[in-house]
């Protein structure tokens, strides 16, 4: 945990509180990214890192897991059941797992909360509460497409993080921000981060 925290509730006592997961497919930058825009909205972050996800960041980053505690408020041991975000009664605007991995999808669609990173999905689902999944793999397979349709059909959000081209991305960097971005527009968050399609060929600028 860390000594200091952004700004927990908004007006009316609503918590500015996001529960993020980072599972261990493909794309460990999105949950990195999506850390630091979360600490530049002043938004409270309390975050789980799968045993899964570390051999990815090891393979795709030069990071070290405090590197990327340092982005959170609060951080909770993936084995940790007794956490506050465990709880229905702890308050949040929701949750999201970037990237998401198959075996998290699967056991989301199931019910089967053997990890805190699933059981806190699961209670953002039963709060009826906002839960954004970037499902990272291709191509699909039967099983994954009716294991979206579960977790649709249960409340989730699926949002695989496919670029969008018409904003042009100039670099990778770009590519990752405007699809974080949208993520957080569901949580009518706005990161400054997307090209806002605007019609007639153009698109408008970030923070525009």
């Amino acid at each position: 945990m860390n000594a200091a925290s952004p700004t927990g509730s908004g007006g009316g006592g609503r918590p500015r509180r996001i529960i993020v997961g980072i599972s261990g497919a493909s794309g460990f930058v999105y949950g990195v990214r999506l850390l630091e825009l979360l600490r530049a909205a002043e938004v409270e972050v309390h975050l789980v890192v799968s045993k899964s996800a570390l051999l990815t960041m090891a393979h795709e980053t030069d990071l070290k897991l405090a590197d990327v505690v340092a982005l959170a408020d609060h951080h909770h041991r993936n084995d940790d059941l007794a956490a506050c975000i465990s709880s229905g009664s702890y308050r949040t605007l929701g949750m999201v797992i970037a990237p998401c991995s198959m075996r998290t999808l699967a056991e989301i669609a199931t019910g089967a909360s053997s990890t805190l990173l699933t059981r806190a999905a699961d209670v953002v689902l039963k709060e009826r509460k906002r839960l954004v999944l970037l499902a990272r793999e291709t191509p699909l397979h039967l099983t994954h497409l009716r294991n979206m349709t579960a977790v649709t059909e249960m409340g989730a959000i699926v949002a695989p993080p496919v670029p969008a081209f018409y904003a042009r991305p100039a670099d990778l960097g770009q590519m990752v921000d405007h699809t974080l971005g949208r993520v957080l527009d569901l949580f009518d968050l706005d990161s400054g981060t997307v090209q806002r399609w605007a019609g007639s060929g153009r698109s408008v600028s970030p923070g525009a």
